[in-house]
């Protein structure tokens, strides 16, 4: 099923941008969306900007706009709500594209979890079960930096400004009537500055999936490696992956190869990375040889053992009787990792206290609760 589509407003100057952002501001809600390529790129690029209204929707041309002021004055318009799904990388693309972002920020993903539906929900199915509209997906993986423009690809574009208008107008009063509205809006607020948080390349190692069983000696090997590679990713706009594959930092790390042809043998590496950065690999390979055990990186914390899950476990019931009681999906109340930065702070005997993590409306309406149940203080049951 599909319903009629208003014919959109192409924006490609910046007399028009200018004109309709004014009109917007003028209005409770803007449904945005955007189309973009980074498939080789460090950065997204801006391939289209979708905005909805209510009632018909608006196609903004990247690629023929040069002021993007209006925009940023509508993105930080505290009287108007900005309404986008599952939108971390929307969130890059304004970044990039206009250095602004949007608040206040209502997503319909996290909107969905709060009124009970599924968590992580896809915006397909979100539209399906609310509007009982059957979205197309040819056009997920298209070329949006080509021009013209397909007219399936405004169509595509098009829907879903539209649907994401008609989905606010049914879960904004939804979530108001429960009043999970004020706790929404923290958690998008929290996911806006999330967003600004810049890693920094001598910290990148952290992020190395595994190396926390390195010992320190090749962990300076890694951080040297991993540091280096997301500068020069910035800096050539080039995808890590592309520039150097993450799952070859530890194996260089321990095997140390120190010729070119020894640097090929390693698992997974890219004959390209061979031939382009090869010398330079081997170099950093030597820098972080060099480093002075004083100044060795700390071992990364291990996973949690498996005899932590069953605090863990105790933990999440603590989450999912409050979820269950205000009828909202329960993975949105502990998220794993919070959950996981408590354990670390006692375990295994404890005391426990309340981590970092744990914030906002969470920390004020589960604190005590997860106190008690980590120090066995009560028993949580049904």
């Amino acid at each position: 099923m599909t319903t009629p589509l208003a014919k959109p407003l192409m924006i490609d100057s910046d007399a028009e941008l200018a004109r309709c952002c004014a009109h917007w501001q003028t209005l409770p809600f803007v449904a945005v969306d955007t189309e973009f390529v980074r498939t080789e790129t460090f950065y997204p690029i801006a391939g289209l900007i979708q905005v909805g209204d209510g009632e018909r929707a608006f196609l903004i041309d990247p690629l023929a706009i040069g002021d993007w002021t209006p925009l940023v004055t509508l993105l930080q318009d505290p009287t108007v709500v900005k309404v986008l799904h599952a939108c971390s990388e929307d969130l890059e693309v304004f970044s990039r594209l206009c250095g602004a972002l949007p608040a206040p920020l209502f997503d319909t993903q996290l909107a969905a979890a709060f009124l009970g539906m599924d968590f992580s929900m896809g915006y397909s199915r979100l539209v399906s079960e609310l509007l009982r509209i059957d979205l197309p997906k040819d056009e997920t993986r298209s070329d949006w930096l080509q021009r013209p423009l397909s007219s399936a690809q405004i169509e595509y574009a098009a829907r879903d400004a539209q649907h994401l208008a008609e989905l606010y107008q049914i879960m904004a009063p939804r979530l108001d009537a429960a009043g999970l509205t004020d706790w929404l809006l923290a958690d998008t607020a929290e996911q806006v500055a999330a967003s600004t948080q810049v890693t920094e390349p001598e910290l990148a190692y952290q992020q190395v999936k595994q190396a926390w069983r390195l010992e320190p000696a090749d962990l300076a090997i890694v951080q040297v490696l991993a540091a280096w590679r997301e500068r020069e990713a910035r800096a050539r706009d080039v995808a890590r992956n592309r520039l150097l594959r993450e799952r070859t930092l530890c194996p260089l790390a321990q095997r140390r190869p120190d010729t070119t042809q020894a640097l090929s043998r390693i698992e997974d590496m890219h004959p390209r990375t061979v031939r382009q950065e090869g010398e330079r690999l081997l170099q950093l390979i030597r820098e972080g040889q060099n480093v002075a055990p004083a100044d060795y990186p700390a071992r990364l914390p291990e996973p949690l053992p498996a005899a932590a899950n069953r605090l863990l476990k105790r933990l999440r019931k603590v989450g999912q009787l409050e979820a269950e009681r205000r009828g909202i999906a329960p993975e949105i109340m502990l998220r794993k990792k919070v959950l996981e930065a408590m354990v670390r702070t006692g375990y295994p005997d404890g005391p426990y206290r309340l981590p970092d993590e744990l914030t906002g409306w969470r920390r004020e309406l589960l604190g005590e609760a997860l106190l008690n149940a980590a120090n066995n203080v009560v028993e949580v049951t049904e």
